[in-house]
């Protein structure tokens, strides 16, 4: 021992200390500890040293820590040190960091209340509970209910879950979960609906039961026993409740921040509805009972909504709404009277004030008067022996009998709740067994403990003693198993507690003799208390400071109880003439009803009581008196001890398991974990006490195995034997000196607490050890490595080194040289430069000397030629000046003369003047003037007229002044005559001369302007047209684009309707699969629905009861199938409907109940489907209308386009008419000087080219005229296109038109423009087709003359006929949609018919009593059932009747034949008569020689066929001997003759003979793969027959000429594919289930537990549940169990020639089975989520997939199923710490949802102590970054999914007439035709 304290308490060992605020803190030794030292040495978590004094007197030590490997474990137990730090650090990791709220400890599970909504409850986690070992999967609610269930049903022995915990820890949650876990395992949640009524009950019970307090919002203020009955199949039948112990005293008092009862509130609030106005209800806090506690409001919850709640429940539980009104009066009463106010009249008496409103509508509401309720409240009645007597009650009194009535009325008021509940959920059937769940308060004490926490805690003390000795009895059956010595435990044994409380003179019996006497009181009971136990009992004592109280030590903690009140309490008595006065009640009966079995309750003493009590007291009459005193004697204490004694009775009647629930907090925080209140409720509640008998004794415990697997690296090579256990006692009695340290069983080893940890840590060293080895090792090899890295790279370096340096020796002597050479010629270069620089400089100086003597002679020569210049300038200007003065000076002379002259002539002229010869003279020589001017003016208007001409704006101008001119000419000359006027008008015309003169030159100058503007304009207009010419070249350009990009835009719109095309069918076939999975689902409901009712038929067959009425027929096929019947079944209706009847009179509610929930599940999911089908079909009509916008939107943009190209084509005809004439008229206006003259050879070339352009222009005339009418009928063409199109259409392909190579493809392009040009100008030279695909094929030149042609538009015109035509096929394939949408829309509308009626139906049921209903509903199916059949045999009559007239015309027309055909031989008939006659087409059964593939048989031998064919035969023969799908040739062969022979009733029997034969077979043999593979095949075979042979042209592709001449000819057997292909989806279904049940055993074993690696996984120490080992032992199962299991489901296959994608399609499920339950198992397992696991499980996938690869399934799909198993296993491997390691983890894990995620982070543990735990931190990196995903919450997958199936039609090259039927199959009877 001392060795192994110094080994552990070393430097840096963690251990635990007590701390005031955490309870227990950890810290880590700075030293090691010797033996005798007094204190430790230690470092806190935050750093932080202290020092640890030891107990001197114990020298106890500090709890050590577990090893990080072992903290957060699924079992307490499993710890290595089991301690109270240990097992609150392990719950706090597992609650806080991983979110797990379910932990075992032992045989104890503990439920911490997370305070948040869990995805943790549904049914997959249902589902992967079911069946499974407890120490399997992770702590759960599931799994503890699951041992309940699986130990009811295996020891057939009951058992009860025990669920206790204090207030807000969730008990009634677990209750309800537990309870939700039945119904749904048992196979009775959609029958019995059980948990449905109680979980409807919830609501009633939390209502009338439940109340605020200062710890929980919805504390239950009772204890409640709920047992749920099973019959002999364990289904549940049944419930029943028991309720202990309902706080009556709630009704009258609450303490502060508490409330009453939920249902005063309730109603409180919905005082405003119409039906509660009678109430006269207020606000809660208008009434006494509900403002106490001053919070009448809970924050978050809508007590009107409650109140509706409850009200619904009440529905569903019966209670009608007239029973409902009278419990609200009640209630309702209870809170008037609550208000009813009483005074002093004195000291000794009280009065109630007159018409008090309160109790006014008190008495109103309950029906009695208001005078007797007065008097009785303020009085009483007291009787002796010989008189009567009545007092008044002092105010006190009164208002203490007031509340005493209140509670009474309350506590009625909830059991006949309670009974009520019962009845709803008791059944007639007998109960096998039951499982019992308690919900029961837990341990309590508060500051101020009265009465009710002390039966409480009582009630605990008999629930922990319980659970000891159960505990005890555990571990004691284990040791005696395992055969170890057996030592006694030690545990706390709480008998002498118990004895204090209920013995003979214990607290209770006191309590009641105190309540027995005339005078008893509290005080008193006080005192007897002391003096009886406080000398004789260490476990009872006297508080120091008070003498009303006492305290008992509790085996929790130690509880002081107040004496106040406990008598009162106790006695909990009533005034009788009260209850008298309510019984008198004539106006309410459920009043009546509640106090009908009570009788006058007084005190035991016959005094009045005080205060209330708990419970009522319920005394029968009996004949004397002194018997009913004693009655009247028994207390609440004696009746709840009585009611304790029998539930512990029947607790240890059962097997226990116990649940204890924690409160973490108390201010309801989510994940929130307060150490001391977790502590406080873990002592209170006995986990602790379970960890201290399990670590007393040998709480770890290993098998061989697993010991050896853990703890091999503790062995030598040497150590290890063939005997594991052998060995292991070996390694221990090495390893553990101490042999009292452990003990060996028979089949595990058993350790001491400490022992694993000693072990573990002994590992821990080795491994440290062998890893400091290896990084010895492996640092030595990398340094060495370096090293020699390092040599290398230095000798490298000097290399490069000494090369380098020889490099620059060699280089500077080079450069030396180089030098030297450059000296020389740099120094004879400078020498010689220096040399020519004073050479320059020499001839320089010589040529400036030089230059500046020739300047200076030259400046003086020039010098001297200038001032001669100037000299003689100057010479000869003043000669000028001489003259120029003379000169004027005789001018001025001459002037001066001139002058005098003038003047003297000046007067003779005045002189002459005079006269009237001079006048004359002067006259005429002004005519000749004028005539002078005339003439001149003439010639300047002749002038002008020219100028005019040349000018063009100018001519009208000068003609009109040339007029005025004229004009005044005239004038003038008028003027003549007047002598006296011409002399004046000589002066006007010299002015007039000389004004023209100056508008003549006016008129120069405008003409050389508008010349100037002339040429500008010319240049201008020159520029203009070039560039007009450059815009016509850019034009055309933009043309052509524009041409190209039409073109790509029509490409793309094909492409983009390709796409949308594409992505509208995947939509389609998702919707498609959707719909297939629905409709599967619906078939496997309706086959399940048929072997019930089968069932029910064989039930009602087996009584041998007759009655009239009729039998339901069996629905063994769809309805499609229903018209083909036997004739003989109407016959035997009537045989056993009478027995029916009868049978289903005795028939439970189960399937009334299960009928209506199937309705209702039927009708929303046909409202589902219908509403979905209408978003489908909206969706569909947007795309269609999207679709058609877009076709019509580029049929426009190529309408433009064309105009366009139209209107281009007109302009282009005009410019080349216009060039043709301008040529023309070149040519002959040039004829003369052109060397080509007309006549000419040149000339008559060009002519003829020219008149061939115009003929090819007319043509294209022509072509624009065929366009603007081909345009108008392609308009109208698709105006009315859809109204053409039909239905019947074949579909065919879109094809690229590109793809459109030889001539013929090009052809069907071009026929619909070439059909348009019939004109005659144009047909003379058709277009040659092979030369317009040459065209298209040739070089882009060739392009260029195509386009000039007009040949490659017409192409273009053909591809768009082409598109247009695709388009058209494609819109046929959507109205085939818009049909096959319709016909379900009819579908639909059918089931919605059926469905209204049915609703109708139970509608009408529902208000019939159970009983009628049961009854009504079974006949009106019966009635249904036989009308149906009534009018299918009119059908038949109806069909037989036409059938014998048919036959008697096929007679006739077969004789009128016989006779046409001899009248043709004779000659005797015309053709003309042939035509006239009505001919039907006949078959005629004729013998033919060769074998036509046929085979015939008697009606009397069918039944024989089908036995020897369906029912006897073996698959294995078959498959082995036999070609694959035999027996499905066969019955097709002689389905092929009834249909030769023109058989109706042959076909019909045989189809529905083979149908309901396969069925049989299927039912009987289910659970055989090969069979159901076997069938499965032949039914998919036989299906493909009948495809292949029906005659339609979508199956007879790939059939051969002789088998096409084998099609049906007669019938139509679509309706009878379709019931088969259901009957195929069926068995498909049965071998999917039947594969699962043989897979689902082997998945968990072989992909999860089994080391296919071995070494890698680790095993951790495991707790009291036991665990699967991952070991392989004998019979377990490894994932070679699981491919050898597939190879043989593949074979097997194979062999009875199953279709290979329908192989594929078992393959995908079988792998998503497998992915999915390996998933499942893997988030709910903790010890199964580490890194070691995930690289077995991808290892395990590798493996799976290399079993695709051999079999050539990797295309099939499986291997994506499996894609979140790959995705978890990755998630397990990869680094978990950085913000990168989470973005990795996002982007990699897209197949698992987010909650799946975290789970496995959560669950994340590591092996061994080298790996680390996944940080809080991190996960909510991850749940961060994940928010944003659009998923379903759900956190594990369906495993009960199955993937639609489909069959693809596989015809068979089989030819029928080669088909021998081997002797073995005993069909002899079978003749070949």
């Amino acid at each position: 021992m001392n060795r192994e304290l110094e080994y552990m308490f070393v430097e840096r060992a963690r251990v635990w200390i007590p701390d005031a605020e955490e309870v227990w803190k950890s810290a880590e030794l700075n030293k090691d500890y010797k033996n005798g030292d007094a204190s430790l040495v230690l470092m806190l978590e935050d750093g932080t040293n202290i020092e640890h004094k030891l107990d001197p007197k114990t020298k106890n030590l500090p709890y050590l820590r577990n090893p990080d490997i072992l903290v957060g474990e699924n079992d307490l137990t499993a710890l290595s040190y089991l301690h109270e730090p240990a097992v609150l650090h392990n719950l706090k990791v597992r609650f806080v960091d991983s979110k797990l709220i379910y932990t075992y400890c032992g045989i104890v599970l503990v439920a911490i209340n997370p305070y948040e909504t869990l995805p943790i409850y549904g049914t997959d986690i249902i589902n992967a509970y079911s069946g499974q070992n407890m120490g399997d999967m992770d702590p759960h609610i599931f799994a503890v209910a699951e041992e309940a269930y699986k130990q009811m049903a295996r020891d057939e022995r009951n058992q009860s879950i025990i669920v206790s915990g204090e207030s807000g820890a969730g008990k009634t949650v677990s209750a309800k979960y537990a309870m939700r876990y039945f119904a749904t395992v048992s196979g009775s949640a959609s029958e019995a609906n059980v948990e449905q009524k109680v979980l409807a009950s919830n609501p009633i019970m939390e209502a009338i039961g439940n109340a605020k307090t200062t710890r929980n919002d919805n504390s239950s203020r009772f204890g409640k026993y709920i047992e749920i009955g099973f019959d002999t199949r364990f289904r549940i039948i049944g419930a029943n409740m028991r309720t202990y112990l309902l706080e009556k005293s709630r009704v009258v008092f609450q303490a502060d921040e508490e409330r009453n009862y939920h249902i005063f509130y309730q109603l409180c609030a919905s005082s405003h509805l119409p039906e509660f106005k009678t109430l006269k209800l207020s606000s809660a806090n208008d009434f006494l009972y509900t403002r106490q506690g001053r919070s009448p409001v809970i924050v978050g919850v809508d007590d009107t909504k409650e109140l509706n709640a409850t009200r619904n429940a009440f529905m569903l539980l019966g209670i009608n709404e007239s029973y409902q009104m009278g419990l609200f009066r009640v209630l309702a009463a209870i809170l008037h009277l609550g208000n009813v106010e009483i005074k002093d009249r004195d000291s000794d008496s009280s009065v109630i004030a007159p018409n008090n409103r309160h109790l006014t509508a008190f008495c109103e509401l309950v029906g009695v008067t208001y005078q007797d309720m007065t008097q009785w409240l303020c009085h009483r009645k007291l009787k002796t022996a010989a008189e009567t007597y009545i007092k008044p009650l002092p105010r006190l009194q009164a208002t203490n009998a007031r509340d005493a009535l209140s509670k009474h009325i309350y506590a009625k008021l909830f059991n006949w709740i309670v009974e009520h509940v019962n009845k709803a959920l008791i059944t007639n059937v007998k109960q096998h067994s039951f499982i019992g769940v308690l919900d029961i308060y837990g341990f309590e004490t508060f500051e101020i403990n009265s009465f009710e926490q002390f039966c409480i805690n009582y009630a605990n003390e008999k629930l922990q003693q319980q659970f000891n000795m159960h505990v005890f009895k555990l571990e004691q059956e284990e040791y005696m198993k395992e055969q170890i010595p057996w030592t006694l435990i030690d545990f706390y044994d709480n008998q002498p507690c118990i004895n204090l409380i209920e013995a003979k003179m214990g607290i209770l019996d006191l309590l009641d003799e105190e309540c027995k006497m005339p005078k008893g009181s509290d005080d008193s009971w006080a005192q007897k208390l002391y003096n009886t136990h406080l000398k004789t009992c260490s476990l009872f004592e006297k508080p120091r400071m008070s003498n009303r109280a006492f305290i008992i030590q509790h085996f929790a903690d130690k509880v002081e109880y107040q004496c106040d009140g406990f008598l009162e309490k106790n006695k909990d008595t009533v005034n009788e003439e009260q209850i008298n006065v309510l019984k008198a009640s004539k106006k309410f009966d459920l009043l009546v009803e509640l106090f009908q079995d009570e009788h006058p309750a007084t005190s035991p003493t016959g005094q009045v009581a005080g205060t209330g009590g708990r419970t009522r007291l319920s005394i029968k009459p009996d004949k004397s008196r002194e018997k009913s005193s004693k009655e009247h004697k028994k207390t609440v204490g004696c009746q709840f001890r009585n009611s304790l004694q029998m539930l512990m009775e029947t607790l240890n009647a059962t097997t226990p398991h116990y649940v204890r629930c924690i409160k973490p907090n108390d201010f309801k925080l989510a994940f929130t974990f307060d150490p001391k209140r977790a502590v406080q409720q873990l002592r209170a509640c006995g986990v602790l006490e379970t960890i201290r008998i399990s670590a007393a004794g040998f709480p770890s415990r290993w098998t061989y195995q697993e010991f050896f697997s853990r703890y091999r690296v503790l062995m030598k090579q040497k150590d290890v034997l063939p005997d594991k256990r052998l060995t292991c006692r070996n390694v221990l009695e090495k390893l553990v000196e101490d042999q009292d340290k452990y003990q060996f069983g028979k089949t595990k080893i058993f350790f001491r607490a400490g022992q694993v940890a000693y072990l573990e840590k002994l590992r821990a060293d080795k491994l440290r050890a062998a890893c400091i080895r290896i990084q010895k090792t492996i640092r030595c090899w990398l340094a060495r490595k370096k090293y020699l890295r390092k040599r290398c790279a230095a000798i490298t370096i000097q290399r490069f080194t000494r090369g380098y340096q020889a490099r620059c020796l060699a280089k500077f002597m080079r450069r030396s040289q180089a030098a030297t050479v450059i000296q020389k010629y740099q120094r004879m270069c400078v020498e010689k430069k220096r040399y020519r620089q004073k050479q320059a400089a020499a001839l320089a100086m010589q040529t400036i000397l030089r230059g500046y003597m020739a300047r200076q002679k030259y400046q003086g020569l020039l010098r001297q030629h200038m001032a001669v210049i100037i000299q003689k300038r100057i010479r000869g200007w003043l000669a000028r000046c001489w003259y120029k003065r003379c000169l004027e000076s005789i001018v001025y002379l001459q002037c001066c003369i001139r002058r005098m002259r003038a003047r003297r002539e000046l007067k003779k002229l005045k002189i002459e003047a005079r006269s009237v010869e001079h006048f004359k003279k002067l006259n005429k020589g002004m005519e000749n003037k004028i005539m002078q001017l005339q003439r001149k003016v003439d010639e300047q208007s002749k002038e002008m007229r020219l100028t005019n001409e040349r000018l063009n704006g100018l001519e009208t101008s000068y003609s009109a002044e040339s007029e005025r001119m004229r004009g005044e000419l005239s004038r003038l000359r008028g003027v003549e005559e007047d002598a006296k006027n011409k002399t004046i008008q000589v002066t006007s015309l010299l002015e007039e001369l000389e004004r023209l003169r100056k508008e003549l030159s006016v008129t120069q100058k405008e003409k050389k302007t508008i010349e100037d503007w002339a040429h500008t304009y010319r240049n201008e207009m020159e520029k203009m047209v070039s560039e007009l010419k450059e815009q016509n070249g850019s034009l055309k350009k933009d043309k052509d684009d524009l041409n190209r990009l039409i073109q790509e835009q029509s490409q793309q719109m094909t492409e983009k309707m390709a796409r949308a095309i594409a992505e509208e069918t995947q939509q389609l076939e998702t919707d498609l699969n959707e719909e297939r999975s629905r409709y599967q689902n619906l078939l496997t409901e309706h086959l399940r629905l048929e072997e019930k009712y089968d069932d029910l038929k064989e039930v009602a067959l087996s009584s041998n009861v007759s009655k009239p009425g009729h039998r339901r027929t069996d629905s063994t096929h769809s309805s499609n199938e229903s018209e083909y019947t036997y004739n003989s079944e109407y016959a035997e209706l009537e045989e056993g409907s009478r027995a029916a009847e009868d049978v289903t009179r005795g028939i439970d509610t189960s399937l009334t109940l299960k009928l209506q929930k199937r309705l209702t599940e039927l009708e929303q999911e046909k409202q589902s489907l219908r509403n979905e089908l209408e978003n489908k079909e909206d969706q569909f009509q947007r795309a269609r209308a999207r679709d058609d916008a877009e076709f019509k939107k580029a049929r426009g943009a190529e309408l433009e386009y064309e105009s366009l190209k139209r209107q281009e084509l007109e302009s282009e005809n005009k410019k080349l008419k216009h060039n043709l004439a301008e040529m023309r008229q070149s040519l002959l206006g040039n004829a003369a000087t052109n060397s080509g003259a007309p006549g000419s050879p040149a000339y008559k070339v060009l002519l003829d080219q020219l008149n061939s352009s115009c003929e090819e222009l007319d043509v294209r005339k022509e072509e624009v005229l065929i366009l603007r009418s081909q345009l108008v009928s392609q308009k109208e063409a698709m105006h009315h296109k859809d109204e053409k199109e039909t239905m019947t259409e074949p579909s065919v392909y879109v094809e690229d038109v590109s793809k459109l190579k030889d001539a013929d493809e090009i052809k069907q392009a071009y026929v619909g423009l070439k059909d348009t040009n019939r004109s005659p100008r144009f047909m003379h030279k058709p277009l040659d087709v092979n030369d317009l695909l040459s065209r298209l094929r040739s070089a882009a030149p060739d392009f260029h003359k195509l386009n000039e042609d007009g040949e490659l538009w017409l192409v273009n015109q053909g591809l768009k006929e082409t598109i247009r035509l695709l388009e058209h096929q494609l819109q046929t394939q959507r109205r085939g949609h818009d049909n096959e949408v319709e016909a379900l829309r009819g579908e639909l509308q059918n089931v919605k018919e059926e469905n209204n009626r049915q609703q109708q139906l139970l509608a009408q049921n529902l208000q019939l009593p159970p009983e009628a209903r049961i009854e009504a509903s079974l006949q009106h199916e019966i009635t249904r059932l036989t009308n149906e059949n009534l009018d299918l045999m009119e059908q038949l009559e109806k069909q037989d009747r036409t059938i014998r007239k048919l036959k008697k015309q096929l007679k006739v027309y077969s004789k009128r034949i016989g006779e046409m055909g001899a009248g043709q031989t004779e000659g005797q008939t015309s053709p003309g008569q042939m035509v006239d006659e009505p001919i039907h087409p006949v078959n005629i059964p004729r013998r033919e020689k060769d074998f036509q593939g046929m085979l015939e048989y008697k009606k009397e031998d069918e039944l024989k066929l089908v036995k020897n064919l369906i029912l006897e035969l073996k698959p294995r023969g078959v498959a082995v001997n036999l070609i694959p799908g035999l027996p499905a040739y066969i019955l097709f062969m002689c389905l092929r003759h009834a249909d030769y022979v023109n058989d109706d009733q042959k076909v019909r029997t045989l189809l529905t003979s083979t149908i309901n034969s396969i069925k049989k077979i299927l039912k009987k043999r289910g659970d055989d793969f090969e069979t159901v593979s076997f069938w499965l095949s032949n039914t998919c075979r036989f299906l493909h027959c009948l495809k292949q042979y029906s005659g339609d042209e979508a199956f007879m592709k790939h059939n051969t000429s002789r088998q096409n001449e084998h099609c049906l000819s007669n019938f139509d057997l679509a309706e009878y594919r379709q019931v088969i292909s259901d009957l195929a989806i069926q068995i498909y279904q049965q071998l999917i289930k039947c594969m699962e049940n043989i897979l689902h055993p082997m998945i968990v074993s072989g992909m999860l537990e089994h080391e296919t690696i071995q070494g890698v996984s680790g095993v951790k120490p495991t707790g009291l549940r036991k665990r699967t080992s991952s070991i392989a032992d004998e019979g377990t199962y490894t994932l070679d169990s699981i491919l050898r299991q597939l190879s043989a489901f593949h074979s097997t296959m194979c062999q009875h020639g199953t279709d290979p994608e329908l192989i594929k399609q078992v393959v995908k499920q079988q792998f998503y089975i497998i992915g999915a339950v390996t998933l499942n198992n893997l988030l709910l397992r903790k010890d199964m989520c580490s890194w070691s696991k995930g690289m077995q499980i991808r290892y395990n996938v590798s493996q799976l997939e290399e079993w695709l690869r051999d079999k050539g399934l990797m295309t099939c799909g499986a291997k994506e199923t499996l894609e979140p198993l790959i995705q978890a296993a990755q998630l397990l491997q990869v680094k978990k710490k950085t913000d990168e390691d989470a973005e990795a983890i996002c982007s990699m894990c897209q197949a698992l949802t987010t909650a799946q995620i975290v789970k496995v982070l959560n669950l994340y543990t590591p092996v061994n102590e080298f790996e680390e735990r996944v940080s809080v931190a991190f996960i909510r990196t991850i749940q961060t970054r994940l928010r944003d995903r659009c998923e379903s919450p759900q956190l594990l997958m369906d495993t009960k999914m199955i993937y639609p199936v489909t069959f693809p039609f596989n015809p068979s090259c089989l030819a029928l007439e080669t088909i021998q039927i081997p002797s073995s199959l005993q069909l002899g009877f079978l003749t070949r035709v």
